[in-house]
């Protein structure tokens, strides 16, 4: 479908209206940094035309040029008719007030992780102390580049089982400078890292996504690499093999942080007896636990 916006839509505010009407008609779905029409146009039009996010609303009257019309009705058609999402329309995407490069080859970074990476991972461990951190299932990079910025005194070591990711993930750090501190590395989980038991924190934002799910996720999502999403009948085939691994890597006093989504029931019945914590935030968020190393241990080497 061919989007032509209509020419008495003169202004930036103009367009940023009616294009959140037409995506409330199209019925699209959300979720991909923004959760209502309104703020997806505004995300859209801003990020077309290379201005801020927090631009000041004098601004948003100024007229758009022929040229911008042109860029902004390609960018409606490629949301509307092909449901990409906004991230991917921009080559773009945010996370701890970092941008990132992102495109099909990863997930857009959506993870509220980044609160902790904000608060230094307090009270579970002190910043100035960790040395060593690895996130499991980089991806764009987002989460161990974040670490790497917040955690100066620590070598991160990102891990992903995808070449094309870890592609992205070399831009991505080179773009943030943190090449000295960061290591990438292709490894499936933590196979290709030695069971050193000298490892601060593992964090992981796996593919948690069942079944179920997956057959239901609505259009913008089957965009983003299947491979990075599924995750098996209950979404946990991936957790089951992070945990012991993550046992023999830790430190005494290392954590593991993991994403699994709305799977936090089906985890309860797959591990009754391995005692997490479900991390509570502020800016919302769910399906995030932690746990330490001696839990693992007992859990997952005395068997």
């Amino acid at each position: 479908m061919k989007i032509e916006l209509p020419q008495e839509l003169l202004t930036l505010l103009d367009i940023i209206r009616w294009s959140a009407s037409q995506f409330e008609a199209a019925e699209l779905h959300f979720g991909h940094g923004t959760d209502n029409a309104l703020d997806e146009a505004a995300a859209l039009a801003l990020g077309i035309l290379r201005l801020p996010a927090d631009l000041p609303a004098v601004w948003l009257q100024s007229r758009v040029s022929q040229a911008e019309r042109l860029a902004l009705e390609k960018a409606l058609e490629a949301r509307i008719s092909e449901r990409k999402p906004v991230p991917y329309i921009l080559g773009e995407a945010w996370f701890c007030g970092l941008s990132f490069k992102v495109d099909e080859r990863v997930l857009i970074p959506r993870s509220p992780v980044a609160e902790l990476i904000e608060a230094g991972f307090a009270p579970w461990l002190e910043a100035e102390s960790m040395t060593q951190v690895v996130d499991v299932g980089t991806g764009s990079g987002c989460i161990a580049i974040a670490c790497a910025l917040a955690l100066p005194n620590a070598q991160v070591i990102a891990t992903d089982i995808s070449a094309d990711a870890l592609a992205v993930a070399k831009q991505n750090v080179a773009h943030h400078g943190v090449a000295d501190q960061l290591q990438l590395l292709h490894s499936n989980l933590l196979v290709e890292l030695p069971e050193s038991g000298t490892i601060d924190l593992i964090i992981s934002n796996p593919p948690y996504v069942d079944a179920a799910a997956m057959a239901a996720l609505p259009p913008e999502y089957r965009h983003e690499p299947a491979s990075a999403l599924a995750a098996g009948d209950d979404g946990l085939d991936i957790v089951r093999r992070l945990l012991p691994q993550a046992a023999h890597r830790l430190n005494d006093h290392g954590i593991l942080i993991v994403e699994i989504g709305h799977g936090a029931a089906a985890f309860e019945a797959a591990f009754p007896n391995l005692s997490v914590t479900w991390i509570d935030f502020e800016r919302g968020g769910t399906g995030v636990f932690i746990v330490d190393a001696a839990t693992l241990r007992n859990a997952f080497l005395t068997e």
